[in-house]
C-alpha cells in the first residue's frame, strides 16, 4: 500500500499529468482525495477495515477535509482545534525516487543484451529475432515461456517450471502507438495504463473504453500488464476480459504473425479462431474512430468490487448509430464472461433490431432473444444471475435509446433522500452515483489520564517497521546455511486409501530431493499435526487412508521454495475406495448416518425456562423457520509458516507463525518423541491471524520439524495461498431450523433450534462452539430457549476458530428470527428487536454470573442511542421516501444490537530490568496485528509509576520480545479477545513485585539528594545491591468473575442494485462499549477491523467446494474480501466507556472480536431494501423469505427477482 500511494503520489506531481491545475497548497500534493482512494482500491488487508489507511493516503491531497478524517479524533478539541496545518508537511520535490543513474545502468545493461542466454532469459529486438528463436532446435513451448510482463501468472498459474523465457517487451513493433484519422493502432506489449492515457484523450467511444479499462485489475497491474497479453489469454484460455469485450463492440481489428505469414483480422475473427500456437504473435490492435454525431457507446461489468479488481459476473459493450428520428441503424451488442469461452456478439438480437425505434415491446423482444444466446456452461457459478445480468444490461442501454421510456440509471427523483450525513443529524443530497462517494468517517472516544501512560492513544509499537517493511516475520528471517524448503503434498479424494504417491515426467520433478511422510516419524513419536487440550488430535498425515479432500499426505522437500511449490504439482497419487464408506461431506450426510463430535458437558450450553409452556403462551408461531451460513477463510495476509532448525542433542529450535507457541511445542514434541523440553517454538510477531494461526498453525510446524529431524538440516515452508485455502478449513458452516412463539406486540414466549454444525475430520475446537452460538443468541430475552446441537464429523478440513467463532452466526440467527416474527406481524423490526431486549432480571436468568453490576449493562442505552434517536427516525423515512421514488434502486437501513461473553483465563509475564535501565517484557500473548505488545507496554510502564515522576518518559525504555516457548512456560493461547488484558494484568503483578523491591532504595536516595531519584541512579545503586531486577508473575483470575459480557449497537444504511444486485454500504455507525479503554486508538483500530472483516462474511466472501469438499474458491482471483470500495461509504465509531468494574482489569473490555457480530447491521439492512424491491414488483411474499449468509450479488438478484425487467416491460407494454 505504501508503494501505491507513493506511485500516485509521484504520477499527480509530476509536470504536465493529466488534470494538472496548478500548483498544489504549500505542504501538499496535487493528488485528489479520490485519487488517493483510488490508488490503493487494488490492495488487500484483513487487519484495519482500510479506513485508517485511506485517511493517511488522503492526508497527502489538496483538497483534504480534515473533519472527514478519523485521524482527527486524537487531536485535543476545544481552542486546539484540529487543522490540516497539524500534518506533516510534504514536499514533491524529497520525495525519493528511483535514483537516475540506476536508471541508465538498468537501461544500458538491457540495450546490450543479446540473444545469448543470460540467466535463462532471451531479449529480442524485433520480429525478425523472435522468430530466429522460435526456429532454434531448443524451442519446446512445454520448457520456454514468452512473456511481455507475465501478470496472467497471477490468473494461470505456472504448472512446471521453465528453461527458457524469451522477454518480447523490447520489440519495437509492439510498442506502437499510432493515432490518425481512422483511429488508433495500439501495440500488443502496450501496458493497459498507457492504453488508457491514449483513450482517454480522444472521442466519447475512446473515453468510454478508457473508464471501462480503468476498472480492469489494479493500478500496479495495469502499470505493467499489456493489452495483447490480456486479448492472448481470452484467445487461448477462455480469460473473463473486460478488455476483449468492449473493443469487440467497438469493432476492433487485430495484426498477428503466425509461423509463415502476417494477418489481419477482426476481433471477432480473432477469438473465434482455434486456440494460437505459441508462436503466433499479435502485434497491435486498432481500433476504428466512431466520432460522435449518433453514435452511442456504453460499457458495463458487474463484479464484486466496483473500482476493479475482481473478474465480472459478466461484463458488456454496446455500440449504435441511430438516425434523426431515433430509428437504429447500426448495432454491435458485445458481452463476455458469463461463462463462455471466449466474448461474443448476440447477432441475433443486433438483426432484430437493426431499423426498429425502440419501445418497450422491442426491448422485452430482444431480452427473450437475447435469453436464448446468453447460455452459459454447465460449470458456471450463478448461471441463472449471469442470464438475469445480460438482460439488465441490454435493457438500460436500449431505455436510453427509446423516445418514451426512462433509463434506468435516471430513474430517481433528484434529492430524494440521499447519503445520509454526519452522527449529529445532518441529510445530504447524493451529488455523485453511491459507489463513488467519498470515504468519511468520524471517530468518538474518551481519554482517561487516570492510570496513564494506560488509557492513552498511543501509536502501536512496532508500527514504523511495519509500515518501512523493516518488521520480520517468519519467513524474513535469513535462510540457515544448507536449508530446504518444503510444500504439501495433499489428498483430492474424500475417502480414500493412498496406494501410492508418484511424480509425473517433468523439470519440477527433477528438482525433488525426498518426500517425508508417515514412515518418517521416529520411533515413539506418533502421526499427530494438531490437538487441543481435552478434546482431540488431528493426523498430520492421511497414512493409509486420506479422509478429506485437502489432507496432508506428504511434503516435498526442494532445494528452493519455488522448486517444492512446483515439485508438489506434479504429483500423482493413486487412489483406493475398496471396503470404504462413502463420505459424510455435508451436515445432512452426518446427521443421517449420526457422525458427531460430542460436547464434553462442562462446555455444554444449558436451556433457559420451559419451552413447552412457552410455545402455550404466544399467540402466534413459527414452526418451520430455516437459515443457513456459510464458511469463512480467515485470509492473513502471512500464509502459514515455520522455519525449524535441528540442534544438539536431539533437540530442535521452530520460529513458527503461530497464536499457539506453548501447544505447538507440545505436539512437535509428541510428534517426534521426545520431551517436550527438547522443543523450542519462537514467534516475534503473526502477519494476522485471526484464529488461523492456532491449531491450522501447528500442521506446518510439525511438518517443517519432521522434515529437519528427519534429514539434520533446516527445513522452511511457506504455504503457497492456494495450499493454504485448500487445507486451513476456516469458519464453521451451519444450517438452523428453529420454531418461535410470541405474542401479537411481538413478545417473544418461547424458541426451540435445531443446529447443526459441519466441524470436518477432526474435533479441533468445535466442541467450544455450541456454548458461543447460544451465548450470543441470549441476547434477546426469548421468554423460554431450548435446542438440539449437533457438532457434525465430516470428511472435509477441520474447521477451527475464526474471529467471534460461534457468537457472530449465534448472534445472526438470533437476528434472523427477530426479523421472520417482524415480517410475519408486519411489524418495524426495530420495535420488536427494543421490546425483547433484556432487562436486568432476564439478563441475569439467560447470563448468570457473566452478568455482572447491573451499572454495567449498557446495552439498552446503546441501542435507544441509536434507534430511537430523531436522526435514526429522520433517515429511515429517508430512505421510504427514495425506495417510493426510485424503481431500481432501494434502500434499507437497520439496527442491531449485540452482546459477546468472554473469559478470562490464567496467564504469565515477566519484567526484566537491564542495568542500563532499558525494560525487557515477556508475555504468553502473541503480537498478531491486535496491539498486544502496545497495550502491555503501558502497562509495564504504569505497574512501575511509583519509581518514576512521569511514567510517560519509561515508555521508550520498554520493549516487549519475542514469545519463547522455553522461556516463559504456560503461556496458553492468543484468542479469545482477553489475551491483551490478562497479558497486562501478569505484567502489572510481576511490575508490583519490582516496585516492592526498588522503593526502599528510591526512597534512600531522595532522602539523601532532597531530590527526586533518577531512574538511571535507582537502577544503578539497585544492581550495586545485588537487587533482582527481574519479576516473574502467572496472574490467576477471580474464580468468582472469570468471564464478563461485551455490549455493543450497530446502525447500518445500505443501497442495492436491484438490476444487478450490487451493495453499496452508504454509511455504518457503531456503537461499542470498550469499559475503561486500555488504548482508545488500538481499541478503534480493532472494532473497525473486526466489523470490516464481518462485511466480507456476511456480504461477498464464498468459501466454495467442489462435490468431494475440496475448496476451490482457493486464491484471491475466485475469493474476494473487502477492499476500499466496498466498505462502508460513511463509518462512524464512537466508544463508550461503560460504569467502572474493578474485577476487569483496570475495568477496560475486549475489543478484539465482538465488534464483528456488529456487521450483521449490513446484511439486515439488505434485507429491508430487498423488501423493499419485492414489494415494488409484487414478489410473492414480499416480507417473508430466506436470506443466508453470504448474501452475494447473485443472492440479492435473486431475491429480489431475476425477471425483474421483463415483469417490468411486460406491465409497460400492457399499457401501451
Amino acid at each position: 500500500m505504501c508503494m501505491s500511494i507513493f506511485s500516485a503520489l509521484v504520477k499527480a506531481d509530476k509536470p504536465g499529468a493529466a488534470g494538472d491545475a496548478g500548483p498544489a497548497p504549500a505542504g501538499f500534493s496535487k493528488l485528489t482525495c479520490s485519487e488517493a482512494e483510488h490508488a490503493v482500491s487494488g490492495n488487500l488487508c484483513r487487519c484495519t477495515g482500510y479506513r485508517p489507511i485511506v485517511d493517511a493516503c488522503k492526508s497527502f491531497a489538496a483538497d483534504v477535509d480534515l473533519e472527514d478524517l478519523g485521524l482527527n479524533s486524537f487531536w485535543k478539541k476545544g481552542a486546539d482545534r484540529a487543522g490540516v496545518d497539524k500534518l506533516p508537511a510534504y514536499s514533491a520535490g524529497a520525495v525519493c525516487t528511483f535514483p537516475e543513474f540506476l536508471k541508465a545502468e538498468i537501461k544500458s545493461s538491457v540495450e546490450h543484451q543479446t540473444n545469448d542466454v543470460h540467466d535463462g532469459w532471451y531479449h529480442p529486438k524485433s520480429i525478425q529475432e523472435l522468430h530466429s528463436l522460435f526456429d532454434a532446435n531448443w524451442f519446446d513451448e512445454t520448457s520456454v515461456k514468452i512473456v511481455a510482463s507475465n501478470t496472467g501468472a497471477g490468473v494461470y498459474k505456472e504448472q512446471d517450471l521453465y528453461e527458457k523465457y524469451i522477454d518480447i517487451k523490447g520489440i519495437p513493433e509492439l510498442s506502437v502507438v499510432d493515432r490518425s484519422s481512422k483511429g488508433v493502432e495500439i501495440g500488443a506489449a502496450v501496458s493497459i495504463a498507457k492504453a488508457i492515457e491514449v483513450f482517454s484523450d480522444g472521442t466519447p467511444v475512446f473515453k468510454k473504453i478508457a473508464g471501462h479499462l480503468s476498472k480492469v485489475a489494479t493500478p500496479f497491474v495495469r502499470n505493467t500488464a499489456t493489452i495483447g497479453g490480456n486479448l492472448i489469454m481470452a484467445q487461448r484460455l477462455w480469460f473473463a476480459s473486460d478488455i476483449a469485450t468492449v473493443l469487440l463492440a467497438a469493432g476492433s481489428t487485430v495484426t498477428i504473425q503466425t509461423a509463415s505469414k502476417m494477418l489481419c483480422l477482426t476481433l471477432e475473427e480473432f477469438l473465434e479462431q482455434p486456440p494460437c500456437d505459441a508462436k503466433t504473435i499479435l502485434l497491435s490492435i486498432f481500433v476504428p474512430d466512431w466520432g460522435s454525431d449518433s453514435v452511442i457507446f456504453e460499457t458495463s461489468r458487474a463484479a464484486p468490487r466496483p473500482f476493479g479488481n475482481a473478474v465480472s459476473y459478466v461484463n458488456s459493450a454496446f455500440l449504435a448509430r441511430t438516425s434523426g428520428d431515433l430509428l437504429i441503424e447500426e448495432i454491435c451488442l458485445a458481452f463476455g464472461a458469463y461463462g463462455v469461452d471466449h466474448a461474443i456478439r448476440a447477432q441475433k438480437v443486433e438483426e432484430f433490431l437493426k431499423g426498429k425505434s425502440v419501445s418497450a415491446p422491442v426491448i422485452l423482444e430482444a431480452v427473450q432473444l437475447l435469453k436464448d444466446v446468453i447460455t452459459p456452461s454447465e460449470d458456471t457459478a450463478h448461471p441463472e444471475y449471469r442470464v438475469s445480468l445480460a438482460v439488465s444490461f441490454l435493457f438500460s442501454f436500449l431505455s436510453s435509446l427509446g423516445k418514451d421510456l426512462v433509463e434506468p440509471a435516471k430513474d430517481i427523483i433528484p434529492n430524494g433522500s440521499g447519503a445520509n450525513g454526519i452522527m449529529n443529524g445532518s441529510v445530504e443530497s447524493l451529488p455523485v452515483a453511491s459507489d463513488d462517494l467519498p470515504i468519511r468517517s468520524r471517530q468518538e472516544m474518551v481519554f482517561s489520564e487516570e492510570y496513564k501512560p494506560v488509557g492513552k492513544p498511543i501509536t502501536k509499537a512496532g508500527a514504523e517497521l511495519q509500515a518501512s517493511g523493516e518488521a520480520v516475520y517468519v519467513d524474513d528471517i535469513p535462510a540457515p546455511k544448507d536449508c530446504l524448503y518444503g510444500a504439501f503434498i495433499y489428498s483430492t479424494h474424500p475417502h480414500a486409501h493412498i496406494k501410492g504417491v508418484n511424480f509425473k515426467s517433468s523439470l519440477a520433478a527433477q528438482k525433488v530431493i525426498t518426500v517425508i511422510s508417515a514412515k518418517d516419524i521416529p520411533a515413539g513419536g506418533k502421526n499427530v499435526g494438531t490437538c487441543f487440550p481435552g478434546l482431540g488430535e488431528e493426523a498430520l498425515f492421511g497414512d493409509p487412508v486420506s479422509e478429506f479432500a485437502g489432507q496432508n499426505v506428504g511434503i516435498v522437500i526442494a532445494e528452493t521454495q519455488k522448486y517444492a511449490y512446483m515439485a508438489a504439482k506434479q504429483v500423482v497419487i493413486e487412489y483406493s475406495t475398496e471396503n470404504l464408506e462413502p463420505p459424510n461431506l455435508t451436515i445432512e450426510d452426518a446427521i443421517k448416518n449420526n457422525s458427531y463430535f460430542q460436547t464434553p458437558p462442562f462446555l455444554a450450553p444449558q436451556p433457559v425456562g420451559d419451552f413447552e409452556q412457552g410455545m402455550s403462551e404466544a399467540d402466534h408461531k413459527i414452526l418451520s423457520g430455516e437459515v443457513e451460513l456459510a464458511s469463512q477463510y480467515y485470509f492473513y495476509m502471512e500464509t502459514q509458516t515455520a522455519l525449524a532448525i535441528p540442534d544438539e542433542d536431539n533437540c530442535i529450535t521452530i520460529y513458527s507463525s503461530s497464536q499457539i507457541p506453548e501447544v505447538t511445542q507440545n505436539v512437535v514434541a509428541d510428534l517426534l518423541g521426545l520431551p517436550y523440553h527438547n522443543v523450542r517454538v519462537i514467534t516475534r510477531r503473526v502477519g494476522g491471524g485471526f484464529g488461523g494461526k492456532a491449531m491450522k498453525g501447528c500442521h506446518v510446524a510439525c511438518a517443517c520439524a519432521l522434515a529437519a529431524f528427519k534429514l539434520r538440516r533446516p527445513v522452511r515452508m511457506y504455504l503457497d495461498r492456494k495450499t493454504d485455502m485448500i487445507m486451513a478449513g476456516g469458519r464453521h458452516p451451519m444450517k438452523v431450523k428453529y420454531s418461535v412463539g410470541f405474542k401479537s406486540d411481538g413478545t417473544l414466549t418461547a424458541l426451540h433450534m435445531d443446529l447443526g454444525i459441519n466441524a470436518g475430520i477432526s474435533p479441533d475446537v468445535s466442541p467450544m462452539l455450541p456454548s458461543a452460538i447460544i451465548g450470543s443468541l441470549k441476547k434477546y430475552n426469548w421468554g423460554a430457549l431450548a435446542f438440539d446441537v449437533k457438532v457434525c464429523k465430516t470428511n472435509v478440513s477441520s474447521k477451527s476458530a475464526m474471529r467471534s467463532p460461534g457468537d457472530v452466526q449465534g448472534s445472526f440467527i438470533a437476528e434472523a428470527i427477530i426479523e421472520h416474527v417482524a415480517s410475519t406481524l408486519a411489524a418495524d423490526t426495530n420495535s420488536v428487536r427494543k421490546k425483547n431486549l433484556h432487562g436486568i432480571e432476564s439478563l441475569t436468568k439467560f447470563y448468570g454470573d457473566a452478568v455482572g453490576d447491573a451499572a454495567t449493562y449498557s446495552l439498552v442505552d446503546m441501542f435507544d442511542k441509536l434507534a430511537l434517536s430523531p436522526e435514526y427516525q429522520s433517515r429511515a423515512a429517508a430512505v421510504k421516501r427514495f425506495n417510493d421514488e426510485s424503481r431500481w434502486k432501494k434502500r434499507g437501513i437497520s439496527c442491531v444490537p449485540i452482546t459477546y461473553e468472554v473469559r478470562l483465563r490464567p496467564a504469565p509475564g515477566k519484567v526484566s530490568i537491564m542495568n542500563d535501565g532499558s525494560i525487557a517484557v515477556e508475555v504468553g500473548g502473541v503480537e498478531i496485528g491486535q496491539g498486544l505488545y502496545t497495550k502491555v507496554k503501558q502497562m509495564a510502564a504504569f505497574g512501575l509509576a511509583e519509581l518514576v515522576s512521569d511514567a510517560d518518559d519509561l515508555l521508550d525504555k520498554i520493549r516487549v520480545i519475542q514469545a519463547d516457548s522455553l522461556s516463559l512456560i504456560q503461556g496458553g493461547f492468543t484468542g479469545g479477545s482477553t489475551t491483551s488484558e490478562v497479558s497486562c494484568e501478569a505484567v502489572r503483578e510481576s511490575c508490583a513485585a519490582l516496585v516492592e523491591r526498588l522503593k526502599p532504595i528510591k526512597d534512600s536516595i531522595e532522602a539523601k539528594s532532597g531530590s527526586a531519584a533518577p531512574w538511571s541512579a535507582l537502577i544503578a545503586q539497585a544492581t550495586m545491591a545485588s537487587v533482582n531486577l527481574s519479576a516473574h508473575a502467572y496472574w490467576m483470575p477471580d474464580p468468582g468473575f472469570l468471564k464478563y459480557i461485551n455490549y455493543g449497537a450497530g446502525v447500518s444504511e445500505v443501497e442495492i442494485d436491484v438490476l444487478t444486485g450490487a451493495t453499496t454500504i452508504l454509511r455504518s455507525d457503531l456503537l461499542y462499549d470498550c469499559g475503561q479503554s486500555l488504548n482508545p486508538a488500538v481499541d478503534l483500530g480493532q472494532v473497525e477491523g473486526s466489523f470490516v472483516q464481518g462485511v466480507g462474511f456476511f456480504t461477498n466472501e464464498e468459501y466454495s467446494t467442489n462435490a468431494d469438499g475440496l475448496v476451490i474458491n482457493d486464491g484471491t482471483w475466485t475469493y474476494k474480501i473487502p477492499t476500499v470500495d466496498t466498505i462502508p461509504k460513511q463509518l462512524n465509531v464512537e466508544l463508550i466507556n461503560s460504569a467502572r468494574d474493578q474485577k476487569r482489569v483496570l475495568s477496560s473490555k475486549a475489543s478484539g472480536e465482538p465488534p464483528l457480530l456488529l456487521a450483521a447491521s449490513v446484511h439486515c439492512a439488505m434485507r429491508e431494501a430487498i423488501r423493499a424491491a419485492r414489494t415494488e414488483f409484487a414478489a410473492e411474499s414480499p416480507l417473508t423469505f430466506q436470506m443466508d449468509v453470504p448474501a452475494t450479488m447473485a443472492d440479492v438478484k435473486e431475491l429480489c427477482g431475476l425477471d425483474v425487467v421483463e415483469r417490468h416491460l411486460q406491465s409497460l407494454s400492457a399499457k401501451a
